[in-house]
């Protein structure tokens, strides 16, 4: 749930969570010796490896259902932008979150890579929805009045408010599909839902920082690295070209995987704490393609000018975005696996 606040050496990765269960997630890889383009397409399902050893995989992990709603509804997000933004960093966020539902993009896609979410059902049968949309965006307070560093549930739920009290926003209306997205300038990225007390209802969110901006060698990895890491390697290059938010767009995916399959934090994670989950994407942070684990990102590609991407999307968009957990695979997957 929260993303990324420690830095700690990827192999404690599973002692970490696994057997402490803290909430804190873990920066963890590093730059690969890429190939210059996407190869082939799968045989198999485009989600999964050919071979056994699936990135991530373990025993030790036991992702359990707890009863909750999963976002099983057509899913409808409102997007926030608090603070000042420019249209040339808004694009590329926009264009990965509408991309979750494209089908007409390449292989491996972003769409494809999303079809892991929807493999979690609620106690219905309902699976997590295919569908994602953006419903609604409302630019909020240039200034950014509040302030730059928000409170992740006061002062998040404050800005949903003020976006709600204003008018530049319509309300969520449906509940099992309805999220609201809040791109602040904070750090990295969180995700609960709203109070009635404080926005009228009880509506899933997801709140994603700047990446650029505080913290980029945590939130902007591998685009940024580490100070333990710099002279054993270097950063990669963003593939649309800013650091900042094309990390940002990795952490925008992880929270909405989590907040589609853990909503009201009751869902899907694993571990017996539900205020400290472990959940599907936590349990693969640091992995981006075959091979990743370990303090290795696994195998990505390269585009022509050097940046480096594992996802397609509309407008010939290409994303690098960590790997989520598959209930059927008991291990990390995603559509760019080559082996």
């Amino acid at each position: 749930m929260l993303l990324k606040t420690l830095l700690i050496p990827f192999f404690f990765f599973f002692f970490f969570f696994f057997f402490n269960l803290s909430p804190t997630l873990l920066l963890a890889a590093s730059p690969y010796p890429h190939d210059k383009t996407l190869t082939g397409r799968f045989e198999r399902s485009p989600l999964l490896s050919s071979s056994k050893r699936y990135e991530g995989s373990s025993d030790l992990v036991h992702v359990r259902y707890h009863m909750g709603p999963v976002l099983s509804a057509p899913i409808r997000l409102h997007l926030i932008w608090y603070g000042r933004w420019l249209p040339a960093q808004q694009a590329p966020i926009r264009d990965f979150l509408l991309s979750l539902s494209d089908a007409a993009a390449p292989s491996p896609s972003a769409a494809e890579w999303w079809r892991t979410v929807a493999l979690y059902p609620d106690q219905t049968g309902a699976n997590a929805s295919l569908s994602v949309a953006v419903a609604a965006e409302a630019h909020l307070d240039p200034a950014a009045s509040r302030g730059r560093s928000l409170s992740r549930l006061a002062g998040v739920q404050g800005v949903i408010a003020d976006a709600l009290a204003s008018g530049a926003l319509p309300a969520a209306a449906d509940p099992r599909g309805g999220a609201y997205l809040v791109l602040t300038r904070a750090v990295c990225g969180f995700h609960y839902f709203t109070f009635p007390a404080l926005v009228g209802r009880t509506v899933p969110y997801a709140w994603v920082g700047h990446s650029g901006e505080q913290c980029p060698e945590v939130c902007a990895y591998p685009f940024a690295i580490p100070s333990y890491m710099k002279g054993a390697v270097g950063p990669m290059r963003a593939p649309n070209g800013d650091a900042g938010v094309d990390g940002m767009v990795s952490v925008v995916a992880h929270e909405l995987a989590e907040m589609a399959t853990n909503p009201l934090v009751n869902a899907w994670y694993a571990g017996d704490e539900p205020a400290a989950p472990a959940e599907i994407a936590d349990l693969c942070e640091g992995v981006y393609g075959t091979g990743g684990g370990g303090g290795y990102t696994g195998a990505v590609s390269t585009d022509a000018r050097g940046g480096s991407f594992n996802l397609n999307g509309r407008n010939g968009r290409r994303f690098l975005v960590q790997w989520v957990w598959s209930p059927q695979l008991n291990a990390c997957v995603g559509p760019n696996a080559r082996d």
